[in-house]
């Protein structure tokens, strides 16, 4: 550790597995045991601490206000072009509303205008679409898109679950095979 690191050393016991107990949440503990954030984030959801929310970065916010001081002049050089402020605002309303709740019995899903709740027993899968966005497959062939959940979430999403679906990246070898050591 460097003299400028202010993170906390690593707890030994906050990275330990999580106790062994019975049913399909042990089973995914086990398969995502390489990342102790997903699995300190699903033993919070399993004690009914709290569900597990995905949402949009607020940094996003930041670059939207500096896209803002840097129109000001032009805001105030052409006529009715103050009404360009209208896009940024919408913006920063739809970043603070939208987001994917997930606990081990539903999955909310907050947009724009409105929410919608749903019973993982109603959701058959789930399709990952274009530029890593994850929607989930409802029965009828419905879609329900989730906001800003993306394949790299998909481990915590199914540890949130209640292993309601199996992590994909967990069922693939995580020996790998262009290393020689794991091969011999």
């Amino acid at each position: 550790m460097s003299s400028t690191d202010d993170r906390e050393p690593a707890d030994p016991a906050r990275t330990a597995a999580p106790p062994a107990t019975a049913g399909p949440s042990h089973q995914v503990d086990s398969e995502l045991a390489w990342t102790p954030r997903v699995r300190d984030e699903g033993r919070k959801v399993r004690e009914g601490s709290r569900a597990l929310v995905f949402k949009p970065s607020r940094l996003t916010i930041f670059a939207i206000l500096v896209a803002v001081v840097g129109a000001t002049p032009l805001v105030f050089s052409v006529p009715w072009f103050w009404l360009v402020l209208v896009l940024p605002a919408a913006a920063i309303a739809w970043i603070l509303r939208v987001r994917t709740t997930v606990d081990p019995q539903r999955l909310t899903v907050r947009g724009a205008t409105g929410s919608r709740s749903v019973d993982w027993d109603a959701v058959r899968g789930l399709r990952i679409g274009k530029r890593s966005q994850v929607r989930a497959v409802l029965d009828g062939d419905e879609e329900l898109a989730l906001p800003a959940v993306h394949v790299r979430d998909l481990p915590a999403l199914s540890v949130a679950s209640g292993g309601r679906f199996t992590d994909p990246a967990a069922l693939t070898d995580p020996a790998d095979p262009a290393d020689p050591a794991a091969t011999a």
